[in-house]
This record gives structure tokens, C-alpha cells and sequence, in this order.
């Protein structure tokens, strides 16, 4: 990995950008087409894309229907391509345009690849519609009808020609693309589903796509299923508002998904040329397609279609020399969507998820009670709502839950009134126990300082307290025949921030243990905002939400209603380390890519603003501050905690940030050492180059 300037560079990180056009066109004029072409290529250039996609016949028009046997314009559209050609060599850009090519007396509806003046491949039309409005029959020969596998064009020979052509960048292998034209992707199997089993990772279509009403909307159907089963990435370009209005109507419909996911989509029924732009991570495809294993099933089932592959080779420069953020927007809480719609929903599924997994487990057990310790804080508040819903569920009262605040030597009158707001608002049995006598008893047992008044606040002293309030929490399930609901996240669990065994490790129930901090905060202010357990609750919730996230084990100052150790102070800020955590285990990604992404979405306060989040919270961290806090994530995460992970309580998963259950998706030795993530990330800089922008730069 080159160091400073360069590791702000998305293709130093596995990422590539390409562009998908929709030019200006006039039907049957080559020219005025190609010239509409060549100056979306420029730009594209211009904003270092190494591949743009154009649509299907789109130096003639798709909609010429009968022309397509004029020679006049047939010779034209050679013409146009030659334009394309001269116009390439000086751009570092890989295009791919559609024309009518006459091959053996043959005609073809073609997608030509061009880099730098060469023509890397020719591919016709696998599939051509005959039915409703489609006459292509009436004027195009199917890939099939081919009888060479090159051919010669506009000087150049040996050009490699077919349906079944796989472009690789030697000096990229992911970098490897194949190319379909419109009907290819509405037939059952596509071909593209073969390119992709044998190692295409960008698939591409060339498309017209006259529309309909509500064609659009299974036009995404389409394209994001087919980037998904295919674990690829889809760019899709349809005619725009140029093409003929005979019979017709165009609505220049462009968009790139990756994995399912829209990237870019471009505006319908945009008068003039537009072009958009998608930053893709080959990484990730690749990583999907390693732990996916029905995947290389595939690839064996079918590896007979496989082999009639022929991969074009060839160099390309990729500009690597200078900063290049993503303009791709990574959320900056990658286990909470962007979009408030989505958002809701997720935190509606997450919420159920959890109230069923508790309600399965009661009903099983024939327990009707819950024990479970009430601390004021997020983890205890969220689990606290979770059994007052699986109560409603079960139809028992919500005195059956049997919460608990245990103040200690450090618990703060702030912390425990919200605890008892709380109870009181839920309508749960409230009840303290004071766990300080009890802890007194074992400090002494152990000859601690402190029992001998010395303010010695050590791990033993912190540890001390967390036994204690959950031996009792054990012991009282015991007594009243319950169970003891366990309130650790996901968060803490990747870090290692719980006691281990008797401590806020172990319960009988893990209910948030495949939930991150940042979407149990997200949880509870979703269920504040929209009074799922009424106008009281919620006001006691957002109150919540303020509080300083603490253990609450060491004592402060006298008389502060903020507790005095702060969690996010020693282990980071939770936001980061579950950004952190997501790319980690979701992903495989090494840290320097972690803290690529990391950067380009914190770089700047005003990028990703969240709404109903204060301005004082919308954070930003350096570069500086992404790699301290990632070197804390990497040794705890990969070198002292694992320990914790293997023998923790059931819980039910909730993400597909996936869980840390051994059980589950997450399987590690205890022993390992972190030697090479945290070398990984001794690559990266401290600080941006003297020369560079500054951090709110926007591209």
C-alpha cells in the first residue's frame, strides 16, 4: 500500500469507478450521435472513471427499425465508431457503445469495447425480442447465427467476436467485466449468469427499454436480483427522450447496483445527455463469492458453459497517483439505514425479532417471570422494552418482570432516578437492592485496600461489583422461579467491555447480544419518537439517550449528575468501533480499507448529517483519530477477547451485520494475536499531505 497522497486514493482500496452514459441522439444521424458519445466520454474521463457503458444501438438510435437495412446508414455507423475510436486514444477510459455491424451478410446487433484506439472485442445480441412491440427478428441475426469467432473492423483485425467474451485487466484481475444487450437479462437464465460463475465481476447491458408505466420499477426488479444472485455488479443504460416517438416512448433510464444495492440512478425523461457515476468495491464481490460457497457449487455444476468462455486480456492505467475519495456515501452507521423509511422498518424488524426470541424462550421454559438489572443506561433500558413487549405478547402482566436497580459505590442519583422513571413508566415490579455490603464482604474476604480504606480502584474493585449485582440477579431467578434476562450488546461483545462469567457477561438470555450500540440507540429513539410504549416512556427515553455511557463502577465527584467514568474515553467512540466492527466481520476487509471508508464518510460533520440528531453530535474524527481508535479495536477484537465470544449466553440474531455467536456466524480461537491487522494499520498515515485539501473538502 503506498503511503500518504495515495492512500487516499479508491483504487489503491479495490475500488473502481465507472460511468454509465445516456447521450443526446437524433435518429439515424451517426454523427450527431457519436460526437454526443465522445463528449460524456471526456468526462467521464475527466472525473477518472475507467469504464462507461452507453446504450444499446446508440450511435445510430435502437429505434431506425427498417433503416437498419439501409446501407447508407449502416457504413455511417462504422463512421461514428471510428470517431469513438480517434477519440479514445487519448483517454485513459474504457467504452462500450452499440451500433449495427454487418458480419458475413449477416447483421448483428452489437456492443463494441474500445480502449485507447483498439477495439478489445466485439459481442452480438444473444436473445432478440419478436413479440409486442419488438420486430429486432425483422432485422438482426441472434449471436448464435455467428459463423467466425473474429472478425476485422475499421482496420484492425483479429478482433475477438462472440456472446461468450470475458475482458480481464491483467493488472486487476477483479477488475473483469462481460456484456449482454437488453433482452439478454429478461430471459430465465441470462447469460450472464454464466460470465459471473466464471469470474466476471461488473456485468453489463447495453439496453433501449422503450417504457410503460410502471416498466421502471421492474426494470430495478430486474437489475438488482440479477446483481444479487450473481454477486456482481450490474451497470444498465436504456435509450433516452432522443429515440423515435412513432409508436414509442423513451424515458433514459440509467442505474448501477452492486449486490442488490443501488449505487447511482440516473433521472428519467431528462431532456439532453446525463451521465452518472458509481464507485465499485471489487473487494467485496469477491469476498461474497469466497464465503458463499453455493457459489463455486455453481460454478462446478455449470462448468461446462464455463469453459465456452474466452477471456480478452488487456493492460489499463488506473489513476493511482493522486487523492481520489469515494463519492459513494457510506453510512456512518452501517448497521442503521440512511433513509428514514428504511430506518423505521429495520427498527421495527430488529424490535419484533427480539420480543419473539424472548416469547419462543418463556414459552418453552414455562418460566413466566423475568429477572433483570436495571442501570439507567442504553443496553438495560432497551432490554427493559423488549420484555415489556414479550409480556403484552404473552398476555402476563408486566409485573412479571422483575427489575432491579443495585447501586454501587459509583452509581450516580442521575442514573438511578432515570432507572426508577423508567420502571415506574414501563409498569414493571420495581425494587433496589443495594449490592455495596455484599461487596464490602468480598473486598474483605480479599484483603482488597480498599476494605482497609484506600481509594484503590482497580480491576478487582470494578469486578467486584459486576459479580455481585449479577449473583444476585441469579439468585433471585432462582427464588422467584424466573429468568434472568442479559442486557450486554454486540458492541461490547466484539470488544471485550464485559465482565467475564459472573459478571454482565452471563445471563440465561442474551437478548441484545447481536446488537450493536448505535442501532440500540437508534431502537430506543424510534421507539420514543413513536410512542410504542406511550408519552411518558418516551420522554423518560430521550432523557436516556443523553446520559454519558459508563459502567458506572469507579467513583466521581460528589454531587455530578453525569457518571464519572466514560466507556467511549477507553475502548473509542462506539459509532467508530461499530463502523469498524461491520467491515470487519460483515466483510473481511483489512483496516487500511476500513479506515479508507471510515474517512471518506467522517471526514466532514455536514456529510451524512442524521436527521433528529443534534448539530453538536453530527462528529467528524481525522485520519489521526480513525487509526488510534482502529489499533484499539484490532487487539481487543482479534487478540484478548475472543475468550468472552465462545461461550456466550442463546440470543436471537437480528442483523446480517451478522452476531459473534460461536453458533452462528462467528467462529475464532481464543489464542490468536493480531500481529497482522494491527500491521495493516501501521500503514496508514497520521495526517493528510501538507499539500492536500483540507478535511470538509467535497468532490
Amino acid at each position: 500500500m503506498p503511503a500518504n497522497t495515495e492512500f487516499f486514493n479508491l483504487y489503491h482500496h479495490g475500488f473502481v469507478r465507472v460511468a454509465v452514459g445516456i447521450p443526446e441522439v437524433r435518429v439515424a444521424d451517426a454523427v450527431f450521435n457519436a460526437t454526443a458519445t465522445i463528449t460524456l466520454m471526456a468526462q467521464a474521463a475527466e472525473q477518472h472513471a475507467i469504464l462507461a457503458l452507453f446504450p444499446e444501438l446508440g450511435l445510430t438510435a435502437y429505434s431506425c427499425e427498417d433503416l437498419f437495412h439501409q446501407q447508407t446508414l449502416l457504413t455511417g455507423a462504422l463512421d461514428a465508431l471510428g470517431m469513438v475510436l480517434d477519440a479514445s486514444k487519448q483517454l485513459e477510459l474504457i467504452t462500450v457503445v452499440g451500433l449495427p455491424l454487418q458480419v458475413d451478410h449477416l447483421l448483428f446487433n452489437c456492443a463494441v469495447i474500445v480502449y485507447r484506439g483498439r477495439i478489445l472485442g466485439v459481442v452480438p445480441k444473444t436473445f432478440l425480442p419478436n413479440y409486442r412491440e419488438f420486430y429486432e427478428l425483422r432485422q438482426f441475426a441472434p449471436a448464435a447465427a455467428a459463423n467466425r469467432d473474429t472478425i476485422t473492423l475499421c482496420g484492425q483485425s483479429a478482433i475477438p467476436f462472440g456472446e461468450k467474451l470475458l475482458f480481464r485487466a491483467k493488472n486487476q484481475p477483479r477488475f473483469s467485466f462481460f456484456t449482454e444487450i437488453c433482452e439478454d437479462l429478461w430471459v430465465p437464465i441470462p447469460p450472464s449468469c454464466h460470465a459471473a460463475l466464471a469470474g466476471a465481476t461488473l456485468l453489463l447491458n447495453l439496453s433501449a427499454s422503450n417504457v410503460t408505466i410502471g416498466k421502471h420499477e421492474y426494470r430495478h426488479s430486474l437489475v438488482a436480483n440479477q446483481s444479487a444472485r450473481c454477486l456482481a455488479a450490474y451497470l444498465y443504460t436504456a435509450a433516452g427522450t432522443g429515440e423515435s416517438t412513432t409508436d414509442l416512448a423513451w424515458d433514459g433510464h440509467a442505474m448501477v447496483y452492486e449486490n442488490g444495492a443501488l449505487v447511482a440512478e440516473s433521472s428519467r425523461f431528462h431532456e439532453g445527455s446525463q451521465l452518472i457515476f458509481a464507485d465499485l468495491d471489487l473487494d467485496h464481490l469477491i469476498q461474497e463469492r469466497m464465503r458463499q460457497n453455493s457459489f463455486s457449487q455453481s460454478a462446478q455444476y455449470y462448468r461446462e458453459e464455463i469453459r465456452q468462455f474466452r477471456e480478452i486480456p488487456f493492460e489499463i492505467n488506473l489513476p493511482t497517483n493522486s487523492r481520489l475519495l469515494c463519492q459513494r456515501q457510506y453510512d456512518r452507521f452501517p448497521y442503521v439505514p440512511a433513509d428514514p423509511a428504511t430506518r423505521d422498518s429495520h427498527c421495527f424488524e430488529a424490535y419484533n425479532i427480539q420480543v419473539q426470541g424472548l416469547v419462543k424462550r418463556l414459552k418453552h421454559t414455562g418460566i413466566k417471570k423475568i429477572v433483570m438489572g436495571i442501570s439507567g443506561g442504553l443496553d438495560s433500558t432497551h432490554a427493559l422494552i423488549v420484555a415489556a413487549r414479550a409480556m403484552d405478547v404473552l398476555h402476563f402482566p408486566r409485573t412479571h418482570i422483575l427489575a432491579y436497580t443495585l447501586p454501587g459505590f459509583a452509581t450516580s442519583s442521575y442514573t438511578l432516578a432515570n432507572a426508577k422513571a423508567l420502571m415506574q413508566a414501563i409498569g414493571c415490579a420495581m425494587h433496589e437492592i443495594d449490592i455495596r455490603p455484599s461487596c464490602e464482604q468480598m473486598l474483605r474476604d480479599l484483603n482488597h485496600p480498599f476494605s482497609h480504606g484506600e481509594p484503590v480502584y482497580d480491576v478487582t474493585f470494578e469486578n467486584v461489583q459486576a459479580g455481585e449485582r449479577t449473583n444476585h440477579l441469579f439468585r433471585l431467578a432462582n427464588y422467584h422461579h424466573a429468568l434472568v434476562l442479559g442486557t450486554g450488546d454486540l458492541s461490547e461483545l466484539a470488544l471485550g467491555w464485559c465482565t467475564y462469567g459472573v459478571g454482565d457477561h452471563m445471563s440465561h438470555y442474551a437478548i441484545n447480544a447481536s446488537v450493536p450500540k448505535t442501532l440500540i440507540q437508534f431502537l430506543i429513539r424510534w421507539i420514543a419518537d413513536t410512542s410504542q410504549l406511550g408519552d411518558n416512556t418516551s420522554e423518560v427515553l430521550r432523557v436516556i439517550l443523553e446520559t454519558e455511557i459508563s459502567p458506572e463502577l469507579v467513583p466521581g465527584e460528589t454531587g455530578s449528575n453525569q457518571p464519572a467514568q466514560r466507556t467511549e474515553a477507553v475502548i473509542g467512540p462506539y459509532e467508530l468501533q461499530d463502523f469498524n466492527l461491520y467491515y470487519t466481520t460483515r466483510f473481511g476487509y483489512p483496516p487500511t480499507k476500513i479506515a479508507f471508508l471510515a474517512y471518506c464518510s467522517w471526514r466532514d460533520r455536514t456529510l451524512g448529517r442524521w436527521p433528529n440528531i443534534p448539530e453538536e453530535r453530527q462528529n467528524q474524527y481525522t485520519i489521526s483519530e480513525i487509526k488510534h481508535w482502529l489499533q484499539v479495536f484490532a487487539y481487543r477484537f482479534f487478540q484478548i477477547s475472543q475468550f468472552k465470544r465462545s461461550c456466550i449466553p442463546n440470543a436471537p440474531k437480528v442483523g446480517s451485520g451478522g452476531s459473534l455467536s460461536p453458533r452462528g456466524d462467528y467462529r475464532a480461537p481464543s489464542d490468536s494475536e493480531a500481529t497482522v491487522w494491527l500491521d495493516d494499520i501501521a500503514r496508514i498515515p497520521d495526517a493528510l499531505p501538507e499539500n492536500d485539501l483540507p478535511s470538509n473538502e467535497t468532490i
